[in-house]
């Protein structure tokens, strides 16, 4: 495994108040789910739209219709998107931010991942 104290990967996501979420949601995945890069960076995410307790979450499209039923029930405010089910497409997904992440593996390898939300993309050396 990876020694105590190195680097395991370099992750950033931009967007103004989504920015700590979409850390906090991008890191999730990669160390909580396992995810590699890409996925990490692909996988539908939410946004608190002004970043306080009570604002309105809105749900990027690809957003099980299950969980959005699950917050609602719970007394969550979410907002409506224009695709299925409410949830935010096209264009619009820019309100989730863009980000790319890189990370080196146990072998000293790394591997990239660019956010399809956005024109960028992760380079490493």
């Amino acid at each position: 495994g990876m020694r105590a104290g190195s680097l395991l990967f370099s992750a950033s996501v931009m967007g103004g108040f989504m920015q700590p979420q979409g850390h906090l949601q991008v890191v999730s995945n990669l160390v909580d789910m396992g995810m590699e890069p890409q996925a990490a960076l692909d996988a539908p995410r939410f946004c608190i739209e002004d970043g306080s307790a009570g604002g309105e979450a809105f749900l990027e499209d690809g957003t099980p219709a299950a969980v959005a039923s699950a917050l609602a029930a719970r007394g969550h405010k979410l907002g409506r998107g224009d695709g299925e089910g409410g949830c935010v497409d096209g264009w619009h997904r820019s309100l989730f931010g863009r980000g790319q992440v890189i990370w080196r593996d146990d072998s000293g390898t790394l591997w990239g991942g660019s956010d399809p939300r956005g024109d960028g993309c992760a380079a490493g050396w």
